[in-house]
């Protein structure tokens, strides 16, 4: 991605998590990222490809913060905690990046153009924590029957049901990052 469009990105992203997407104005956005309009509509064609563009900005920053908050576990299980925690981690970035998030999964219920890119960006994170469910599973030589695609699906959904909470202002995030671990432990008990 070319710096300029990460930057008009990174404008996008900050001007929905500040007004939402309803009140997201394609001159505010160009404004702050210091750009004419008309290059914004160069790069993304229109409106809906700029807010379709962000949703993936927003996972792609979402993939970046989350390496980063594994980074050093020992273990499949460590990872996961760190991964989900770190959703909820109350710093600058990861509080836009959730706010923008939540704002484009919920405008996608009224704008169906939106819908596709949500389906696939959260289905893409359900895999991954999936696929961190089953190797939880087999480094501690888990026993029965664990569905690990509808467990990554309850925690993926507590996460951002979480993140809801912790943006209203409604619940501390270590409070939250607490109920969130613990909910781990619920669907993945310890040996």
């Amino acid at each position: 991605m070319t710096d300029r469009r990460a930057q008009l990105l990174q404008a996008t992203i900050a001007v929905i998590a500040r007004r939402g997407v309803r009140g997201m104005r394609v001159q505010e956005v160009a404004a702050d990222a210091g750009v004419s309009v008309t290059l914004l509509y160069h790069y993304f064609g229109s409106r809906e490809g700029l807010l379709e563009a962000a949703l993936v900005a927003v996972s792609d920053q979402a993939g970046r913060y989350a390496a980063r908050a594994a980074e050093g576990a020992t273990s499949a299980r460590a990872e996961l905690v760190a991964r989900l925690v770190g959703e909820l981690v109350g710093t600058e970035e990861i509080q836009i990046n959730s706010a923008a998030w939540g704002e484009l999964r919920w405008a996608s219920v009224f704008d169906e153009r939106l819908r596709p890119a949500v389906h696939k960006l959260t289905a893409e994170w359900v895999d991954e924590i999936a696929e961190l469910v089953e190797r939880v599973r087999a480094e501690e030589g888990g026993t029965g029957t664990v569905d690990a695609s509808a467990v990554a699906e309850r925690l993926v959904a507590l996460v951002e049901g979480l993140s809801g909470r912790w943006l209203t202002g409604a619940v501390p995030p270590e409070h939250l990052q607490e109920l969130l671990a613990d909910a781990i432990k619920i669907e993945l008990p310890l040996p």
